[in-house]
């Protein structure tokens, strides 16, 4: 490790200083106001840096999302793809033992039953969490 501060990238280490100083001290022939306008010239660099840092880490989770929302889109529409698939499938298997009408009355008659068994299941679940969170 060096005895020096880190140079930053504004503010370079400042060359005249006196022998005995202590490090980091301003040089003898540099008044308050450069300093402090050098202080303002850091804020402002590490400012802009943590800016561009955070833009960064904006623009990685916007593409992650991005990337799971289409992945995501994509398996939905090949979940509902495979079920329809299911259920043309069923359809024939049954048609073979009935006639095709009834076939697909039942077929749809038990989707809409199993539709109507899920609803009743969400609306619970939706009612005890407002009861759990009702005050």
């Amino acid at each position: 490790m060096t005895e020096e501060p880190a140079e930053t990238a504004a503010t370079p280490h400042a060359d005249g200083q006196r022998h005995g100083a202590p490090e980091g001290a301003a040089a003898p022939d540099e008044s308050v106001k450069d300093v402090v306008a050098r202080l303002i010239e850091d804020g402002r660099a590490y400012a802009s840096a943590e800016i561009d840092k955070q833009k960064l880490r904006a623009a990685i989770v916007a593409a992650g999302v991005r990337n799971a929302a289409i992945f995501g889109a994509l398996a939905l529409i090949l979940a509902f793809a495979s079920i329809v698939a299911l259920l043309g499938g069923l359809i024939l298997s049954l048609a073979q033992h009935m006639d095709p009408l009834w076939a697909t009355l039942i077929v749809v008659g038990g989707g809409l039953l199993l539709v109507v068994v899920l609803a009743l299941l969400a609306k619970g679940s939706i009612s005890r969490m407002v009861k759990a969170i009702r005050p």
